[in-house]
């Protein structure tokens, strides 16, 4: 052990329990710190930022910070990842989170296992976004002009006999699709399987939960979709915030 590192990390947690800051004799005493070893950790953490000084009091400076920040994030990731394994488990299927941001399909979290393997992306996502649920299920979620924009930018494209076959023929079926309600493709996207997704409201940002099963295996999609849903509602007072990554 290095005394010196735990020495600071002390002060550091001494500090961060005083909201209006706190002066070197206080944290030495809370941390049971001679006061010139005290000083001249205080002085060191300044230096690099790890706390400021104002008035001969200390606080809490933007590399801690920025330490605290990621913190909570990877916090709120790992709440998303333990989600979707417990459902891949649930339910037996690979699970998938998506969401549109800065124009792009972005697929964030995959959860699946050896008997039950996500689908391998063959064809890039963000290009492919009108073949498959997850980008179908984005794409409806967007206003017109955000969707005529994504569809100017990566085209219809037949990646399957069983993709659709114009952009004029995708408007119309995402204009029917309801707000809240699951898309589904049966290979549009990859030949022998069938995946379905359910939109997910984050504010205005389009985000989505997706599941895929092998094509002889579709008379699952439905049910395993309901499920999804039904255990989304269940968590999403929790995931509300996590699923913002």
């Amino acid at each position: 052990m290095i005394g010196s590192v735990q020495r600071a990390m002390r002060l550091l947690e001494s500090v961060a329990e005083h909201e209006y800051g706190a002066p070197a004799k206080q944290l030495a005493r809370e941390t049971g710190l001679a006061l010139p070893t005290a000083y001249h950790l205080l002085r060191t953490l300044v230096h690099e930022g790890y706390l400021r000084r104002d008035k001969g009091l200390f606080f809490l400076g933007e590399a801690a910070e920025r330490l605290s920040s990621s913190g909570a994030e990877q916090k709120r990731r790992s709440t998303v990842v333990e989600a979707l394994a417990h459902w891949r488990d649930l339910i037996g299927v690979p699970v998938y989170y998506a969401q549109y941001r800065n124009g792009e399909i972005e697929v964030l979290c995959v959860s699946d296992s050896p008997g039950n393997p996500a689908v391998e992306e063959w064809a890039d996502f963000r290009e492919t976004g009108h073949a498959h649920a997850i980008g179908q299920c984005l794409l409806a979620q967007l206003d017109d002009e955000a969707r005529r924009d994504h569809l100017d930018r990566y085209p219809v494209q037949s990646i399957t006999p069983y993709t659709v076959r114009d952009g004029h023929s995708l408007l119309r079926r995402l204009e029917r699709t309801a707000r809240m309600e699951p898309v589904t493709e049966r290979q549009e996207y990859a030949l022998g399987t069938v995946c379905a997704a359910i939109p997910i409201t984050l504010g205005n940002a389009a985000a989505t939960m997706a599941i895929s099963l092998p094509a002889h295996q579709a008379d699952r999609l439905l049910a395993a979709t309901q499920q999804l849903q039904e255990e989304i509602g269940r968590l999403m007072g929790t995931l509300a915030i996590s699923i913002s990554i």
